[in-house]
């Protein structure tokens, strides 16, 4: 364990979903419109909207891979040529830190974690196998935010900072669930980087339509993540013909090349249609979407300022700038990240316990060479205590 001098805040934890974690509290007139357990020729599946759904090869999560296990894969290090079968090794015992929130504050003592955000595993990837069905997607995850309350908590300790997954397809029903969670004492809120799908049309985030949810965001103060997951863009991969499904479990190297960038797509969505500029209190964090499409990004959006300056209330880099907090890959080159929106915008991230994350949390500075230690700690742990403290409106003016 990496010796910092301080405790960590980890903005990128994982828990593994309980198997009724869709389905303890889901109105039972919905049950069938969302999740359900089917055996399928002796394996236990999760059907969602009625299909066996793939986006977890194991839903279940016992066993589980090993954290850590795919981190040289990750690096570009694969010499022996495995497959990703072989590079995941031996399943274990699903660890009681996963699933059970005593456990996992014992284990981050361990860890020299003061703090985290906990973010879906499961959870990230069921909206897009909803979407043609938005009542079942809003009772879906109403559900699963009452059993995220029931078994960890919004803001347990003071340290488990786990975040309720809203969608915006109905707005009214947003605001609600928002309300409720800020009830409870939510830090951070959670969706997908992807247009507002509907069965009819797909709407930027940034739409006005959605502004009432987004005013109360800005007046709570609360950090909104987007975290990546199914996205939608799996499509993309498929017309390239790339696939889009676990076959062999081998990725086709194509998906691994290819440009298509979800968070940087939203991104550009929200500055460009004004919502920055509407709502001057928001604090937005990207998460386990990785640091590359950053600087592409902001030298876009400084080109359409320049060819387009009616076209914004402000500078886009500056208002990236100031609202967007980024999580990078370990493996990402971090002075780029540094230096395009400075290390006080910069989120230390493991994806513990996930096996294409780090078996030990901390390690993440190893790969901060060349930063100073008031760098360091900053991206280790002061901004991440930053974004758990909802900020006021007073404040961002």
């Amino acid at each position: 364990m990496s010796d910092l001098g301080f405790q960590a805040f980890d903005a990128d934890n994982h828990y593994y979903e309980a198997e009724d974690a869709f389905i303890r509290h889901i109105d039972p007139k919905m049950s069938r419109r969302a999740m359900q357990w089917a055996d399928v020729n002796g394996r236990k599946c999760l059907l969602v909207g009625g299909k066996v759904n793939k986006f977890i090869p194991n839903p279940t999560f016992d066993p589980v891979a090993k954290p850590g296990c795919l981190d040289d894969y990750f690096r570009g290090k694969n010499p022996e040529g495995k497959n990703i079968r072989e590079i995941f090794g031996e399943l274990e015992p699903i660890n009681p830190a996963y699933r059970n929130r005593d456990a996992r504050l014992a284990l981050m003592d361990t860890q020299n974690l003061e703090g985290t955000f906990l973010f879906p595993t499961l959870g990230v990837g069921m909206e897009e196998s909803l979407k043609h069905d938005p009542e079942a997607l809003v009772a879906a995850f109403s559900a699963f935010n009452r059993w995220l309350d029931d078994d960890w908590g919004f803001a347990y300790q003071g340290r488990l900072f786990t975040a309720p997954y809203i969608t915006l397809v109905d707005v009214d029903a947003a605001c609600r669930e928002l309300e409720w969670a800020l009830s409870r004492d939510c830090r951070v809120v959670v969706m997908r980087a992807a247009p507002i799908a509907t069965p009819t049309h797909s709407f930027s985030p940034a739409n006005p339509r959605f502004d009432p949810f987004w005013s109360r965001v800005n007046e709570a103060g609360i950090t909104l993540a987007y975290h990546s997951g199914d996205s939608g863009y799996l499509k993309y991969s498929q017309d390239w013909g790339a696939g889009a499904e676990f076959k062999s479990f081998d990725f086709n190297p194509l998906r691994l090349c290819m440009s298509a960038a979800p968070v940087a797509d939203l991104m550009a969505a929200l500055i460009c249609d004004g919502l920055l500029d509407r709502h001057k209190n928001l604090r937005l964090a990207t998460i386990e979407a990785g640091s590359s499409w950053v600087p592409g990004l902001l030298k876009r959006l400084a080109k359409a300022y320049g060819q387009m300056p009616f076209a914004f209330q402000q500078d886009p880099v500056e208002a990236f700038r100031r609202h967007v907090w980024v999580s990078p890959y370990y493996e990402d080159p971090l002075p780029e990240l540094r230096d395009s929106i400075g290390a006080d915008h910069m989120l230390f991230g493991s994806d513990f316990p996930h096996g294409e994350g780090l078996a030990e949390p901390c390690d993440f500075v190893h790969d901060l060479k060349g930063f100073s230690k008031d760098e360091t700690r900053l991206i280790m742990r002061d901004n991440g205590i930053r974004l758990i403290e909802p900020q006021t409106v007073s404040a961002a003016a």
